[in-house]
């Protein structure tokens, strides 16, 4: 089957994840305990005007006359109106994205280069001392909970040597840059050895495959064939790795962005949950799904770009 047909069989195949998408959201907001109503008014409003605003806003319509509504708003982009803001949600969303996404391709930026670079050096020095070091560092990396390790960055780098800010975003690009290194960092040194393990163990199968040895028995260059068959065909496992844990970079934001304060997507997130702001809950709940849902296709494409053999 050629791409085009495949990738458009591939969309059509997403409408039910998509949908099922955005039942889950809707009924996450009909679901919570609290009255969104009730909240939007104050406890001192009375029952009969709860009752005309529920019946402007549709709330006392049968539950899947509500959905589709919420279906319609939703093919128009509107996502409703923040209890707390008193702002659309949608604008509220797009205005913090961009730090969000600012700070997962930075962390990208800082683990890829450096996840390439020591699973080649493992991989070809497998067994010896610097394959073991960079072995038990990746376990450490991993063991280390990022909350943490982001708040003992923080004191030390920040507080005490004062190199990086520890809270905000700055303005400008290198002051972005710079305010958000340390959240990177933490991040990054929770994502590197995960990819790490992933990439030299798929490097050093590689090595042995049989097209390697006959590569070697024709006499071609050991560098020629590493860089050239043994890495690409190396980093698809790890890219499929890699998709998974960029989705869980973007939504799983909130902590790095609660620990060095940057006003993101899990800030918001977090506001909103304590302020029982329930549009702006299912707002960013459904940015979050259909962000796993793009950053996995994306994926997808991408390996059979590098790989003709996948399949979609």
């Amino acid at each position: 089957m050629s791409r085009i047909p495949a990738i458009g069989l591939r969309l059509v195949q997403l409408l039910p994840v998509l949908i099922g998408i955005t039942i889950v959201t809707f009924l996450l907001v009909k679901l919570s305990p609290g009255d969104p109503v009730r909240l939007m008014l104050g406890d001192r409003a009375t029952e009969e005007t709860v009752a005309a605003v529920r019946a402007q806003l549709g709330f006392d319509l049968p539950l899947w006359k509500q959905y589709l509504s919420y279906a319609g708003n939703l093919l128009q982009g509107d996502l409703g109106q923040s209890i707390r803001y008193r702002l659309p949600v949608l604008d509220l969303i797009l205005g913090v994205m961009p730090r969000t996404l600012f700070l997962a391709t930075y962390v990208l930026v800082l683990s890829i280069p450096a996840t390439v670079i020591l699973s080649v050096v493992a991989a070809r020095h497998a067994g010896k001392p610097v394959d073991q070091i960079i072995r038990i560092l990746s376990v450490i990396g991993m063991t280390i909970p990022v909350f943490w390790l982001g708040i003992m960055l923080a004191r030390f780098l920040g507080v005490e040597l004062g190199l990086f800010p520890v809270s905000g975003y700055g303005d400008g690009f290198i002051d972005h840059l710079h305010h958000l290194f340390l959240p990177a960092l933490s991040t990054s040194v929770w994502l590197v050895p995960m990819l790490v393990r992933n990439l030299r163990a798929s490097i050093l199968e590689q090595m042995e495959a049989d097209y390697v040895v006959a590569s070697r028995a024709k006499g071609l260059p050991a560098r020629y064939i590493f860089g050239r068959h043994i890495l690409p065909n190396s980093l698809l496992p790890t890219l499929n790795l890699l998709g998974v844990m960029i989705a869980f970079l973007i939504g799983g934001s909130v902590i790095v962005e609660i620990v060095y304060a940057v006003p993101g997507l899990g800030g918001l997130m977090i506001e909103a949950v304590l302020a029982r702001d329930y549009t702006v809950i299912q707002g960013l709940t459904l940015f979050y799904a259909l962000g796993t849902v793009i950053v996995t296709l994306s994926v997808d494409l991408i390996s059979t770009w590098i790989d003709p053999r996948v399949q979609l």
